[in-house]
């Protein structure tokens, strides 16, 4: 895949306390993951070309990948592949990137997603509303330990769009 041709559509940065250790094993360990990802488990096969799968609370497959990027403790980037029928045939694949900086006593942690066509913002604005309430709850995981419960639904604008491009949504 030639990522080259990947813009960033959507980039959040947040500052935690915490080290670049405990942030990666929040965003590559399903047992973590699944505290501040509304019981979601990220599970990373950590090589590239390796396996980037996130699993629904109930087991099931949500969103699969695979790991194109992998700098422990430093980036990680992989194809962030929603399991909804269609949406990778009309939409593209999506590229998802976590970059780690140590800041002084603090970690910068700047996670961008990336597509290799433009999307309107009707379709963006699902990432722009789920990636800070879930990357909010990682911090507050790390920092105090209690994820933040955030309950929230794809953004009804996001899913009429979706079903005017002809992608059926569950």
């Amino acid at each position: 895949m030639d990522i080259t041709q990947f813009k960033p559509a959507i980039v959040y940065t947040i500052y935690i306390g915490s080290t670049p250790e405990k942030v990666w094993e929040a965003l590559t360990s399903a047992a973590f993951s699944r505290q501040y990802f509304g019981g979601n488990a990220v599970e990373v096969d950590l090589r590239i070309g390796g396996a980037f799968i996130v699993r629904a609370p109930d087991g099931s497959l949500h969103i699969s990948g695979e790991v194109i990027e992998c700098v422990p403790y430093r980036k990680l980037t992989v194809t962030f592949n929603v399991n909804w029928p269609a949406l990778i045939e009309k939409l593209g694949p999506t590229l998802v990137t976590y970059e780690i900086e140590p800041a002084d006593d603090v970690v910068k942690l700047t996670m961008l997603q990336s597509h290799d066509r433009p999307l309107s913002e009707d379709i963006l604005s699902g990432g722009r509303q789920g990636w800070p309430a879930i990357l909010s709850s990682l911090k507050s995981v790390l920092e105090t330990g209690k994820p933040l419960v955030i309950k929230m639904a794809p953004p009804q604008r996001m899913l009429d769009a979706l079903k005017a491009l002809g992608i059926a949504t569950p």
